[in-house]
C-alpha cells in the first residue's frame, strides 16, 4: 500500500511539475509578443527619425518631421498594440474567415464576398487626394514594419492569438484600410434589418392597421399610407412570415442586430452659451462593445498642427477627436441609405431578371471559399442594376421573398469610388467649421451627423451620400419593392447641400442623439426610422436647464443616468394598480407586487447600478411588451425583443385604438390595459425570483447590466475566457444618456452590449483641459497591463488628459520608441 501510495505521489508531483511547465511555456510564447515601448529601431520608409512617446495611459504621441512620418508612426503603433484586432477586420472585409474559424464563419463569408466589400475598397483607393493616398501608403508602410520586425525577431507571432489561429501576415495594404471602413459601414447599417421587419410584421397581422402601433413614425408630420407588402410582393407567404427566425450564430459577423446598427451623443455650446466663453464639445460614438475596444487613443503631430482623438486601428485618421484649431465628433444620423429590391427571375431562364426594359442577364462572377478542415465551396455571386443579390439567410430574407423571385440590395457604400477616407484626412487639417464642412463632401458611407467646432462657431452637418428616390417610388423605401419598376430604382445622389446644416444657431447649442433631425416630404426626407424618440427629451432638458454650460455640465450630460422613458411609461402602465390593491399575506404574489410597487412609486428613473428599481421597470416592461404583442405576431414577437416606448405609450393611452392590443384575441373575456399591466409584473417577479432568488430590496441592477467587453474569438473558451473578457457593472440603459443598450436575447436580456467605447469632453477656451476615455484600454494584449487599465476609470466615469502639451505626455510615459531611417 505504502508503494502505490508512492507511486501515486511521483505520479501526482509530475504531472503538476508537467502542468507548471506547460503554464509557463504558454506565458513564455504569449508573453513575448508584449510590445516594448522603450528602444530605438531602424526602419525602411521613413524620411527622418521619429518619436513616439506613451504617456501613463499609454496613449501613443507622435512626433514626426513630415504628415508621411506621422502617419507611418500611427501604422506602426497599431500594430504593435492591435495586430490581431487589424487582421481579423481586414479578414472579415475580404471574406476570408473560414479559413480560420471553420464552417462557423461561411455564412458571413458568403454576403462579404457577395456584397464585394474588398474589392470595392481596392477600386476606391486611385480616387482619394494625393495627401490621402500617401497616408494610406506611409501608414500601411508603419504596419509592415511591425510585422517584418516581429518576423526577424520572433516577437510571438505579434499577439497570442496567432499561436491559436494559423493566420499568415501578409503586407499591409492601402486597399485594406478603405475596407475596413467598408466594414464599419455594414455593422452601422440597419435600414436593411428595418425594411424585413416591417415587411414580415406586414405580412403577419391580420389588422394592417395596427402596424402603425407596433412600428410607429417619430412624432412629427406623418408619412402617406404606405401599401400592405402583400400587394407589393404578390406570393409572399403571411405563413412564413409567422415562423420563428432561424437562431443566428453572431460569431464574427459585421451584421448588426436590428436595433444595435449604430447610435451615439454629441453637442456642442457656443461662447454665448459657455462659462469660460470658449466653445465646448462632447461625443461620444456607440458600437458594440468588445475586448479590446473598438477604439484606440492617439496624438499625432501633423505639419498643420497637433490632433488627438479617437481612431479605429486599421484606419490612419483620428475619427473623432481635436486639432488646435477644430473639435469634431460623430453620431450616427440613420439616413435611409438602403433599400431592398425584389427581383423577378425569367421562368424560362433563371440567370435573367426583369427589368424596365424586359429581361436582363446577371453580371456573374465566381468565387472560391477556403474552409478550415472541410472542402472548400464555390460559390456565384450576382448582381443587377440595383444591386448585389442576397442570401436569402440574411435577416431570414427566405421569408419575405415570393417563389421566382431574389432580393438585391441598394446601398450607398457599394461603391467603387467612396472617398471616406479622404474626407477623414481632410478634417484633420481643417483649420475652422466652414472649410471642415465643405472638405466632407467626399465622404460617402457610413452616414454620420458631424458636430463641429472652431473657436467661435458651432455646427453640425449630415455627411454621406443621400440617394435621390423618385416620388411615385412604391413603398418609399421602407419595404422591398419590385426592382423591375422604374420608379423604385435609385436615380443618383441629391445634391451634399441637401443634406441637413445646422451653423451657428440662435440657441447657441446643437446636438444629436440619433434623435430626427428634419422633416421633409418624400423623397427630399431623410429617413422614415430613427434611433431615439427618449434620450433627446433629456438631453433637450439638460441642456435648455442651465444659461451657460461647462465642461463639467457636459461630463454630467454624457453621464446621465435618468431614463425618460421610465419616468413616462411608469404613471401609465401602473396608474390602476398603485395604491389600490388589498392587504396580503406575507409570501403571496399579491404582496409581492406590492412591494414592487411601492419602490416603483418612489423611484425618480435613474437607472443607477446599485438600485433595484431599474431591473424591476426593465424586467416589468419586457414582459409587458411580450405579452402585448405575442398572441398577434406568434414566434414573430421574438424580433422585437426591446422595448418600443412609443408602442407602449400608445397602447396606454389609447391612441387611435391602440388598446385594443391588450385585448387576448385567443381568450373569451376581453382583458383590459390594466389586466396585462398586472400580469405582466407578475410575470417579472416569477423571472426576477427564478434569476436572482433575493429580496426585492437586495436587487442591484448593475448586477444584471454587465457591460459585455468580450474577446470576440477568445470570449467563450473555457477558463480562457476569465482572462481575455472584461466585465463591468455599468448604470445606464437603452435609453438614458449615459445609453447602455441591452442585448435583449434570453438567458441574460439585460447585459450591456452596445455603448460609448469612446467619450471625449473639449473645452475651447483651455483646449488641454479636454479629457477622453476609451472603454478597455489601449493594448489588445490580454497580459498587458493596459489590456483593461482604462475600463474602471471608464466604468466609473472618469478620463484622462486629452493635452497636445509634449511635456506632459512625457511626463511619467510609459516608454519612448525612436524610429530612426535607414
Amino acid at each position: 500500500m505504502r508503494l502505490v501510495f508512492r507511486w501515486l505521489l511521483r505520479l501526482a508531483t509530475l504531472a503538476i511539475l508537467l502542468a507548471v511547465i506547460g503554464v509557463g511555456l504558454v506565458y513564455y510564447l504569449a508573453s513575448r509578443s508584449l510590445p516594448d515601448y522603450s528602444k530605438t529601431l531602424r526602419v525602411d520608409g521613413i524620411t527622418a527619425d521619429l518619436e513616439i512617446v506613451r504617456d501613463n495611459s499609454n496613449v501613443p504621441h507622435i512626433f514626426a518631421r513630415s504628415d508621411r512620418d506621422a502617419y507611418f508612426g500611427l501604422g506602426y503603433t497599431h500594430a504593435q498594440d492591435r495586430l490581431w484586432q487589424m487582421m481579423l477586420l481586414r479578414r472579415t472585409a475580404q471574406g476570408r474567415l473560414s479559413e480560420l474559424f471553420g464552417s462557423r464563419t461561411v455564412d458571413t463569408d458568403t454576403l462579404i464576398r457577395r456584397l464585394d466589400l474588398y474589392n470595392l475598397a481596392r477600386a476606391s483607393v486611385e480616387h482619394q487626394t494625393p495627401e490621402t493616398l500617401d497616408a494610406l501608403e506611409a501608414y500601411a508602410a508603419g504596419v509592415n514594419a511591425r510585422i517584418d520586425e516581429i518576423n526577424r525577431r520572433s516577437l510571438g507571432r505579434g499577439a497570442p492569438e496567432f499561436f491559436l489561429f494559423d493566420a499568415r501576415l501578409p503586407p499591409w495594404q492601402p486597399a485594406d484600410s478603405l475596407a475596413v471602413i467598408k466594414v464599419m459601414a455594414l455593422q452601422l447599417s440597419g435600414h436593411l434589418s428595418e425594411e424585413v421587419l416591417r415587411a414580415r410584421t406586414s405580412l403577419a397581422l391580420e389588422d394592417e392597421d395596427k402596424l402603425a402601433d407596433i412600428l410607429p413614425d417619430i412624432p412629427g408630420d406623418g408619412v402617406a399610407a404606405l401599401p400592405e407588402y402583400a400587394a407589393l410582393a404578390p406570393g409572399a407567404s403571411r405563413t412564413a412570415a409567422l415562423e420563428p427566425v432561424p437562431e443566428r450564430d453572431g460569431f464574427l459577423s459585421p451584421l448588426p442586430e436590428r436595433g444595435l446598427a449604430g447610435a451615439s451623443n454629441a453637442w456642442a455650446a457656443a461662447p454665448s452659451r459657455s462659462a469660460s466663453g470658449g466653445t465646448l464639445l462632447a461625443g461620444d460614438p456607440h458600437l458594440g462593445f468588445t475586448a479590446p475596444s473598438i477604439w484606440y487613443l492617439a496624438r499625432m503631430q501633423l505639419t498643420a498642427g497637433g490632433v488627438i482623438g479617437g481612431t479605429i486601428p486599421g484606419i490612419p485618421a483620428i475619427m473623432v477627436g481635436r486639432s488646435e484649431q477644430l473639435g469634431w465628433a460623430i453620431t450616427s444620423s440613420y439616413l435611409d441609405d438602403q433599400d431592398l429590391h425584389l427581383e423577378e427571375l425569367n421562368p424560362d431562364d433563371p440567370q435573367q431578371y426583369r427589368t424596365p426594359d424586359g429581361w436582363k442577364e446577371f453580371r456573374t462572377r465566381r468565387s472560391i471559399i477556403e474552409i478550415k478542415d472541410a472542402q472548400p465551396i464555390t460559390i456565384t455571386m450576382r448582381w443587377t442594376d440595383n444591386g448585389p443579390v442576397l442570401p436569402g439567410s440574411v435577416y431570414d430574407l427566405g421569408a419575405i421573398t415570393p417563389q421566382g423571385h431574389v432580393m438585391s440590395l441598394s446601398w450607398t457604400a457599394l461603391s467603387g469610388r467612396d472617398t471616406s477616407m479622404s474626407a477623414a484626412v481632410g478634417l484633420m487639417g481643417a483649420q475652422d467649421v466652414r472649410s471642415a464642412i465643405e472638405l466632407s463632401e467626399a465622404y460617402v458611407a457610413p452616414s454620420q451627423n458631424l458636430t463641429l467646432i472652431d473657436d467661435e462657431t458651432v455646427a453640425m452637418k449630415t455627411i454621406g451620400t443621400m440617394p435621390r428616390r423618385d416620388p411615385g417610388h412604391q413603398s418609399r423605401g421602407r419595404l422591398p419593392s419590385p426592382g423591375w419598376v422604374e420608379a423604385n430604382r435609385w436615380q443618383g445622389r441629391l445634391p451634399y447641400d441637401q443634406n441637413p446644416e445646422f451653423v451657428a444657431p440662435a440657441g447657441g447649442v446643437v446636438g444629436n442623439t440619433n434623435n430626427k433631425v428634419i422633416d421633409r416630404p418624400f423623397p427630399r426626407h431623410m429617413s422614415h426610422e430613427w434611433g431615439d424618440s427618449q434620450r433627446v427629451m433629456r438631453w433637450r432638458a439638460m441642456m435648455q436647464g442651465r444659461e451657460v454650460h461647462t465642461r463639467d455640465s457636459f461630463i454630467e450630460a454624457q453621464l446621465d443616468t435618468v431614463s425618460p422613458a421610465a419616468r413616462t411609461l411608469l404613471p401609465l402602465i401602473g396608474a390602476d394598480l398603485w395604491f389600490t390593491g388589498e392587504a396580503a399575506a406575507e409570501g403571496t404574489p399579491e404582496r409581492r407586487r406590492a412591494e414592487a410597487l411601492s419602490l416603483l412609486a418612489d423611484w425618480n428613473g435613474e437607472m443607477n447600478e446599485h438600485m433595484p428599481e431599474p431591473l424591476i421597470y426593465a424586467a416589468w416592461l419586457r414582459a409587458l411588451q411580450d405579452r402585448l404583442i405575442r398572441d398577434e405576431l406568434g414566434p414573430l414577437a421574438d424580433e422585437y425583443d426591446h422595448v418600443q416606448p412609443l408602442f407602449i405609450e400608445r397602447v396606454f393611452r389609447d391612441v387611435s385604438g391602440a388598446s385594443a392590443w391588450c385585448n387576448v384575441i385567443r381568450s373569451s373575456r376581453d382583458e383590459t390595459c390594466t389586466d396585462i399591466a398586472r400580469l405582466a409584473l407578475d410575470d417579472a417577479l416569477v423571472w426576477i425570483d427564478e434569476t436572482y432568488g433575493t429580496a426585492l430590496e437586495s436587487l442591484r441592477w448593475g448586477n444584471a447590466h454587465q457591460a459585455t467587453h468580450d474577446h470576440p474569438v477568445l470570449g467563450d473558451v473555457p477558463v480562457l475566457r476569465y482572462f481575455v473578457n472584461i466585465r463591468q457593472s455599468t448604470s445606464g440603459g437603452d435609453h438614458t444618456l449615459q445609453r447602455g443598450r441591452t442585448s435583449g436575447q434570453d438567458p441574460e436580456p439585460f447585459l450591456n452590449v452596445h455603448g460609448a467605447g469612446y467619450r471625449g469632453v473639449y473645452d475651447f477656451a483651455d483646449p488641454d483641459s479636454s479629457v477622453f476615455i476609451n472603454s478597455t484600454g489601449q493594448s489588445g494584449h490580454f497580459l498587458s497591463r493596459h489590456y483593461d487599465d482604462l475600463g474602471q476609470l471608464w466604468r466609473r466615469g472618469e478620463y484622462i488628459p486629452m493635452s497636445l502639451d509634449p511635456e506632459l505626455a512625457r511626463a511619467a510615459a510609459v516608454g519612448v520608441t525612436r524610429l530612426t531611417a535607414k
